[in-house]
């Protein structure tokens, strides 16, 4: 019985640490960007993916009342982030698309999230 405290309080801290966590995954707005259909090598090509990512930064990161100066310095912020962070994505596609890698259309997309 002495020795069931311990596990059951840990448990209890490790619930207690992943709640924040699922609640903040909740909050995160995520959005999907193929580009399977593009030519990467090309700069038609790269230009079309990057104004997708723009599009999905404005979709993840979609306020109330973004006209509203608070809030729209936050949709700013967030919009550029997420643009970011995709950047590495963008750059690894392009590198692949010059190099001739092939890639399986299914998995040739972006994941353009905000938080």
């Amino acid at each position: 019985m002495t020795k069931a405290i311990p596990i059951v309080a840990a448990l209890a801290v490790a619930a207690a640490l992943v709640v924040p966590t699922v609640s903040q995954a909740a909050e995160m707005n995520s959005v999907r960007v193929s580009y399977a259909d593009l030519n990467l090598a090309s700069r038609t090509g790269q230009q079309a993916l990057h104004g997708r990512i723009v599009h999905a930064a404005r979709t993840a990161c979609d306020m109330e009342d973004s006209r509203a100066l608070a809030l729209s310095t936050v949709t700013g912020a967030c919009r550029s982030s997420a643009i970011e962070r995709a950047e590495p994505a963008f750059e690894a596609a392009v590198a692949a698309a010059r190099h001739g890698t092939v890639t399986v259309l299914e998995s040739a997309a972006i994941v353009v999230s905000a938080n």
